[in-house]
């Protein structure tokens, strides 16, 4: 079996691989198949599937044992040891309605900040996202997201329109470690004209970024509105 014709290479092993972990077909913890029954399947070198399933493990997303095969790795998004909460679940978990309102999405060079935190190149154009969460209709939380189309491609060709890229995010892709921090900041125009509340107004931002092994996947800044407490699963 070839790939349009054209024999696998070890990127294109890493990438089946891993589309077959995010799209569930292999699920935490299940043994995949081995090397041997792998390059049959695609058509290339056992040494090509050993080193796709090498650049996997070192990513975190699988677990080699040398008697025990290869299986996906247990963590996942959301158990891994920063939660990345899905703002809707945390919204109903208050007794309360959750709306969403894309305000942007283009294809940008991100803020100098962004860019330096990922490890991306100052000119490299990233998925910019920024939307707003609602709670029974009032603000909840502004989202501004910039997403890497190196690493989420996939990413490209979701509009965001319905599903946040919060949970897109979650639901789709496995990360393997993350930065997360909490800061205060004062209101200005911008989240004024998102979240409402008056200039200086003091706001709690929850920025995080996060990656597959080497690979950064996404930051972003998440600011509360006026008057949001920070619960135990934050």
């Amino acid at each position: 079996m070839t790939r349009q014709g054209a024999p696998y290479g070890w990127q294109s092993v890493r990438e089946e691989v891993l589309r077959r972990i995010t799209g569930k077909a292999w699920l935490p913890g299940d043994p995949i198949p081995n090397e041997a029954d792998l390059a049959a399947e695609l058509g290339c070198a056992r040494s090509t599937v050993n080193r796709a399933l090498r650049s996997l493990s070192d990513d975190g997303l699988l677990e080699r044992r040398r008697k025990g095969g290869t299986r996906v790795a247990r963590h996942r998004v959301g158990t891994a040891t920063i939660r990345i909460p899905l703002i809707r679940q945390e919204v109903e978990e208050r007794g309360r309605r959750h709306g969403y309102r894309l305000i942007e999405r283009s294809l940008c060079p991100p803020p100098r900040k962004v860019a330096t935190t990922l490890g991306t190149a100052t000119d490299e154009p990233l998925l910019h996202v920024v939307s707003l969460h609602l709670a029974d209709g009032a603000p909840y939380a502004l989202e501004d997201r910039w997403i890497v189309p190196a690493t989420v491609p996939e990413a490209l060709d979701e509009p965001f329109d319905r599903l946040g890229a919060n949970e897109w995010l979650v639901l789709h892709l496995p990360f393997t470690h993350a930065e997360s921090e909490f800061l205060a900041i004062s209101a200005a125009e911008r989240e004024i004209a998102a979240l409402g509340g008056t200039p200086g107004d003091a706001l709690i931002v929850h920025r995080r970024a996060t990656w597959q092994g080497a690979r950064p996947i996404t930051f972003v800044e998440m600011t509360f509105a006026r008057g949001h407490r920070i619960s135990g699963k934050l």
